[in-house]
Order: structure tokens, then C-alpha cells, then sequence
């Protein structure tokens, strides 16, 4: 994600290593984030003296859910497989509700906010107050 935010306030063509560096994150773990957004047509890249990253849509049409999928699969897994797949029986039952309305939940507000947002230090409102809540600071 820092690396997405750092190519949206970029000009040009940003080195991995120029990354690396004002992100604090280690270069090969960087350039495989890097290939996985390219592979999801994320980032683009071109090798080079000029060469570098660049994002390959606009910041504001990039949402942080679009930056997890791509570099985690999808939202919410439960032993790998999507929620509406795992089935329980008896008094467990319901737990299927439950996981669904935990993706349902990531969605609102991983799909609600872009890359844009992050690297302008605008939020969208609604996650603003979220952040807000004192309840959702308690390490629990």
C-alpha cells in the first residue's frame, strides 16, 4: 500500500530503490509486492536509466481493496476458501453469517477509499469517523 501511495505522488518513472528507501521497506520484498500489482494491472514498469514504476490508472480510480487483492488474494478467505463456501453444521451454523458480514465490512471501507485518498490525507468522511471511534483503538 505505502508503495502505491508513494507512486501516486509521483511525476514520472519511480526507481524501486527510491521506494525502498523513503518507505522503509526491504527491496526484494518491495518488487515482488511490485510484480503482484503489475500482474493485476496496478503498476507499470519499464526497465532503464528512465525506467522505473509508475501507476497504471489514475490514483483515484485505485482503492486500497484493488491494492489487497492484489498483493493478498482476496478480502476475506476463512481456511482458504470464500465465505459463502464453507458451510458448518449444528450450533456453528451461523458462523457462514458471521464471515460474510466481516467481507461485507472490509468491503465498506477497503473499497471506499483509494489511493488518492491516502496520499492526500483526504478521507472519505465515513471513515474518518470510524477512525474516530475510541472503540476502534482498543487492542482487543
Amino acid at each position: 500500500m505505502r508503495a502505491a501511495v508513494e507512486l501516486a505522488t509521483s511525476d514520472g518513472p519511480v526507481k524501486g530503490e527510491h521506494i525502498s528507501q523513503s518507505q522503509d521497506i526491504p527491496l526484494k520484498f518491495l518488487e515482488n509486492i511490485l510484480i503482484e500489482m503489475r500482474h493485476a494491472g496496478l503498476v507499470r514498469s519499464q526497465r532503464g536509466r528512465e525506467g522505473g514504476y509508475w501507476l497504471a490508472r489514475e490514483p483515484d480510480d485505485i482503492t486500497i481493496a484493488d491494492v489487497v487483492r492484489a498483493v493478498e488474494g482476496p478480502l476475506a478467505h476463512v481456511r482458504g476458501e470464500p465465505p459463502e463456501e464453507v458451510h458448518y453444521a449444528g450450533p456453528a451454523e451461523a458462523l457462514e453469517q458471521v464471515w460474510i458480514a466481516v467481507r461485507a465490512n472490509l468491503r465498506a471501507v477497503l473499497e471506499h477509499v483509494t489511493v488518492a485518498d491516502v496520499a492526500s490525507g483526504s478521507l472519505p468522511r465515513e471513515i474518518v469517523k470510524l477512525a474516530k471511534d475510541p472503540d476502534a483503538w482498543a487492542a482487543r
